[in-house]
């Protein structure tokens, strides 16, 4: 049934211009190439970069038919090969943004097979702790869909179809389990949200929205914690919860959407609340012992099997927060001094494409 919902879904998408609100757009990709020109820094990092690519075109896609690292303790078999196999997802991000940059389709092509050998071979799951590990992938296929070949695209396009039909219809997102109301389900609509927007999907995008409404009520609280924060006793969790909310929020706004960072739930919670109750343990002001009173068995599992930052009464290290801090910045320029001093002011080439985003609705 569900490769003939698929199916129909794909012939229903519309044929209109995409505006890559996954990745950067054309615009933003000029401003890329301009700043590479002209800015000395921003050469020196990009270099770097180029290197690392290079060395990509001389490499053979490594995909997994399933992604495994959900409840898997650090050296599990499974874990491992997933991990191996996930390095393909920087490495077609890297392929991509280089062939927007130099135009020159040896990236394209090289990007295209490894998109192409993942599509054949992963089967979704419906796990979204798993498939959150193919941002990277769906932002690749993003930067160079309109330019590959049709058999190519298509192939991708049912993937990510099948992807995104395999959380939507999962056993996880049934109501009364917890993975349907805790960061498992920031994760869902997410992975959702960015693959609707990547194909047009207004009825993925629809239910994105509507369902993230309901997230933000039911796990964020109007104080600022979360329900994974409550549970695991853990900033690391109440991180991990924000993060996707917050790449979901960029991308709906980048679309002309709601502005889900300010959204204020019926019970009074928002995301903005979430990421200011965080600040005060990023800057130092306050801190806090991980994982003392988790209910969460996994958590102690970890810590028995000696995984750092997992064994109770861990100091909180505000750096664990860059992934929150650099999307919030987004929203929140203030925030831009304390994600400088986070970072101890060094720049990496990823740090250039986030602030061009950010540019881009300073100006908008």
């Amino acid at each position: 049934m569900r490769k003939f919902v698929v199916t129909i879904a794909l012939a229903a998408l519309t044929f209109s211009s995409f505006a890559q609100l996954v990745s950067l757009n054309n615009d933003e990709i000029k401003k890329l190439k301009a700043q590479i020109k002209n800015d000395g820094q921003t050469k020196k990092l990009y270099q770097g970069f180029e290197k690392a690519v290079l060395n990509y075109l001389n490499e053979t896609p490594n995909p997994i038919d399933t992604v495994r690292t959900e409840g898997l303790l650090k050296g599990n078999p499974k874990k491992e090969k997933t991990r191996s196999a996930l390095a393909d997802m920087n490495k077609m991000f890297a392929l991509a943004l280089q062939y927007r940059i130099t135009d020159d389709r040896k990236y394209l092509n090289k990007c295209a097979e490894f998109l192409v050998a993942w599509a054949k071979t992963n089967k979704p799951g419906g796990d979204p702790i798993d498939d959150t590990n193919l941002d990277k992938a769906i932002d690749a296929f993003d930067l160079i869909r309109k330019d590959l070949a049709g058999k190519d695209k298509q192939q991708i396009e049912q993937w990510l179809m099948e992807t995104a039909w395999a959380e939507i219809n999962s056993k996880r997102m049934k109501a009364g389990r917890a993975t349907a109301i805790n960061n498992w389900n920031a994760h869902r609509l997410k992975e959702v949200g960015e693959i609707g927007y990547v194909l047009n999907n207004q009825e993925f995008i629809k239910w994105t929205i509507e369902n993230l409404k309901s997230h933000i009520n039911i796990n964020l609280f109007p104080d600022g914690t979360s329900l994974d924060f409550k549970e695991r006793d853990a900033m690391h969790y109440h991180i991990y919860d924000l993060e996707p909310m917050l790449k979901l929020a960029i991308m709906i706004d980048r679309a002309k959407g709601p502005d889900f960072y300010t959204y204020q739930s019926p019970k009074g919670s928002s995301i903005k609340k979430s990421v200011e109750w965080l600040i005060p343990y990023i800057n130092g002001e306050k801190q806090h012992e991980e994982y003392v009173h988790t209910t969460v068995k996994f958590d102690r599992d970890r810590a028995k099997n000696n995984e750092p930052g997992f064994a109770p009464g861990t100091m909180f290290k505000p750096d664990l927060a860059l992934p929150v801090l650099k999307l919030a910045v987004y929203f929140d320029g203030s925030q831009a001094d304390l994600l400088k001093k986070l970072i101890n002011n060094r720049n990496d080439w990823q740090t250039i494409p986030d602030e061009i985003k950010r540019e881009s609705k300073l100006t908008k």
